[in-house]
């Protein structure tokens, strides 16, 4: 029984997500079908990448992986099947694959489209089911589509370092109205040096303690700690630090601002290294 995850920019608002899994059960009735999320923004690949790639990154070897984000955005006739650390991804070709890879993946094959077929989300759907199906069945990769297929290629987000500071971009908000920076344990391990620290954020606050919990500091006070992904995060415990750190408005206050969301990765958090920060 394959095991298949969705992932959407589709939102709750309509019929989509539930018809994209009715066509999926129509192809194979025991395929077994994982929400991750279908709210990510349109047209944030930053966002979007840092989801995906920390969501399949936990998924048991051979999971295939269908990723409803901005399938429209080029009049591509393939989409992609690519195989990449014991998983399958499927998407379209947009430059989000190699964001969620961080390079091109060991295997991309491009998925053929009917001339004839109606290009929309459940014709979409439709191709990458029967390619599983068909992996499902035995058949080669190389067999299924076009092998090698040249691909729309975006880089991954990653921050800018000197000898004494990393800036990182905010990528993501989350439920709690905690920020996400681009920048992972092992990039401020290694930039720190054993060095003392300084996180800056937009508000001339800063931090100069790495906390394990939310709970090492009192209700109210800020804190910065590497979550469960390795990333860094700013975050105030039992508070809004999107808001009161960085003047942001996250998922509670306006879940639908596609701007608002676009435009996270415009604000910078600045760390300093040195005996003398």
């Amino acid at each position: 029984m394959p095991l298949v995850t969705l992932t959407s920019d589709i939102g709750y608002q309509d019929y989509l997500v539930g018809a994209a899994k009715g066509r999926l059960l129509q192809i194979n009735p025991e395929f077994t079908l994982v929400d991750i999320t279908h709210q990510l923004p349109p047209f944030n690949y930053s966002q979007s990448a840092y989801i995906c790639r920390n969501a399949i990154k936990n998924f048991p070897p051979q999971t295939f992986h269908i990723i409803l984000v901005n399938l429209f955005e080029h009049r591509k006739e393939k989409l992609l099947l690519a195989y990449y650390q014991d998983q399958y991804i499927l998407c379209a070709d947009n430059g989000l694959l190699t964001m969620i890879a961080e390079g091109k993946p060991e295997i991309v094959i491009g998925l053929e489209a009917d001339p004839a077929g109606i290009r929309n989300t459940l014709y979409c759907v439709d191709v990458m089911g029967k390619a599983i199906q068909a992996i499902a069945n035995g058949d080669r990769l190389q067999d299924i589509g076009e092998p090698d297929v040249a691909i729309n290629e975006k880089n991954h987000l990653r921050p800018f370092t000197s000898p004494d500071s990393i800036e990182g971009q905010i990528i993501f908000i989350d439920n709690f109205e905690n920020v996400v920076i681009n920048i992972t344990r092992e990039q401020f391990e290694t930039q720190r040096a054993n060095r003392r620290f300084r996180i800056e954020t937009r508000r001339n606050e800063h931090i100069e303690v790495l906390s394990q919990t939310y709970a090492d500091v009192p209700e109210g006070e800020k804190l910065a700690l590497f979550n469960a992904a390795g990333y860094l995060e700013i975050a105030i415990n039992k508070g809004n630090a999107a808001g009161l750190l960085f003047g942001l408005m996250g998922y509670k206050e306006e879940p639908a601002n596609a701007y608002l969301q676009n435009r996270l990765f415009y604000n910078v958090v600045k760390i300093y290294f040195g005996e003398s920060v």
